[in-house]
């Protein structure tokens, strides 16, 4: 990891870099690929699956055979605590619900607002050798919660041709309506444009490597929403002198873990605590089963010490980080700091995998800063808000003149006599 002590204000852009790989080239790849799904339908997933992932299927389609033999070989444990975290989502999640509150804003006007599901989201979940099975809970269970119609999954399968059973029962578990055998690009263009096997829907949600996230950026320009850019995975740390550096190098490897393109960031005020956690990190490096992806992602990543607290506050708000871990005894004083940041996760017990799997939070954040301008996915990401006005004669009368007035002054005389008429029959009716 690179090792910064003290760097100078100018240089902080620099050190909030993330990897990547050229822009043109990407958008060139997935470009390529979208075209291809969107006039190729089935024929082009089932090619793109066997060049990308190995797999030669007959069927993009999971059976229901499939989702009850992957219930018989999942360990009862491990359902258990699928369980509970399904249940902790759902309790933060049903907190998010509004009820439906009708204002009068004068006499004879009531408007409000009503949150209706969207019809067909598609849920995207990576697999590979981390089948993200967490992030079907994360997606599926507020998707239920909101009322969506038809929840499509896509995720890539083995070189089998086969899905692991532990994202087939969680899907099942939550209601998902179909699941299917693509990833990457591809499985985002199928969501987005349809194909003869899998819908079209209206919003995509999950994260994925930079391709995921590039595919579903391209993709907006063809009216399909997406959650946010969610790319490669991150976190920052701050901590003092009094974090446990176990802890915090246990963290940030926490994340390295995800993928050769993550990235993770420690920013402290004690070199002490920047020297622990570097000895700490290259201890549990070498027991990781994931080492070589971690180390990768530890190439890209930093070691910071700054002059105090503020400007590691500063410097995260400046990052925007899709996980910010506070590792500290302190950690309460510096939340109002805190403007720029995905999931926070606050002292030196709230380790940042919690939010991963069973807390209640969302684990699908924004990365790569956007948590400057978007926030995570919540209950509120599968709804749209639909308000609603009603008007009695005694309401078009309070408001009408001023609506005309405005209205003429806009030029837009059509609007002014959609309410003049209303007002000339009252008028004659007394």
């Amino acid at each position: 990891m690179r090792i910064e002590i003290d760097p100078k204000k100018e240089s902080w852009n620099e050190l909030c870099e993330r990897p990547s790989i050229q822009r043109d080239q990407l958008e060139d790849l997935v470009g390529g690929i979208l075209s291809d799904v969107k006039e190729n339908g089935d024929e082009a997933l089932i090619r793109l699956t066997a060049k990308f992932d190995g797999s030669e299927l007959d069927s993009l389609k999971v059976s229901e055979q499939e989702i009850s033999k992957a219930e018989a070989v999942l360990s009862e444990d491990l359902k258990e605590a699928i369980k509970l975290a399904k249940q902790n989502i759902e309790k933060f999640h049903s907190s998010q619900k509004e009820t439906v509150e009708r204002v009068e804003t004068v006499p004879g006007v009531v408007c409000w607002r009503k949150n209706i599901g969207i019809e067909k989201v598609g849920l995207y979940i990576p697999g590979g050798s981390a089948p993200l099975f967490s992030t079907i809970l994360m997606l599926g269970v507020p998707a239920n919660l909101a009322g969506c119609k038809e929840i499509v999954l896509t995720t890539p399968p083995d070189q089998n041709g086969e899905i692991n059973p532990a994202i087939l029962y969680t899907a099942s578990l939550v209601g998902v309506t179909q699941i299917f055998k693509v990833g990457g690009a591809q499985a985002i263009a199928a969501l987005a444009f349809g194909t003869e096997s899998i819908p079209q829907t209206y919003k995509i949600f999950g994260p994925g490597n930079q391709f995921v996230t590039k595919a579903k950026e391209m993709v907006q320009m063809n009216g399909v929403a997406i959650d946010m850019p969610a790319g490669p995975s991150e976190v920052l740390v701050i901590a003092d002198e009094t974090c446990d550096p176990e802890f915090v190098a246990a963290d940030l490897l926490s994340q390295a873990e995800h993928g050769a393109d993550s990235q993770v960031i420690l920013l402290t005020d004690n070199e002490t605590v920047l020297k622990n956690v570097e000895m700490a990190l290259a201890d549990q490096l070498e027991k990781l089963p994931r080492k070589e992806v971690a180390e990768k992602a530890l190439e890209f990543s930093r070691l910071i010490k700054l002059k105090d607290i503020t400007a590691c506050v500063k410097f995260s708000n400046e990052y925007a980080p899709e996980h910010l871990i506070l590792a500290s005894a302190n950690a309460q004083n510096w939340i109002d700091g805190i403007t720029n940041a995905g999931s926070v996760f606050v002292g030196n017990y709230s380790c940042e995998s919690v939010g991963d799997y069973a807390s209640g939070t969302n684990h699908t954040l924004p990365t790569n800063g956007f948590a400057r301008n978007y926030s995570g996915v919540s209950f509120d990401s599968f709804v749209r808000k639909v308000t609603f006005q009603q008007l009695d004669e005694t309401g078009i009368k309070n408001i009408g003149p001023a609506v005309e007035l405005m209205a003429d002054a806009e030029a837009l005389f059509a609007h002014k006599n959609a309410v003049t008429l209303r007002l000339k029959k009252l008028s004659n009716e007394n």
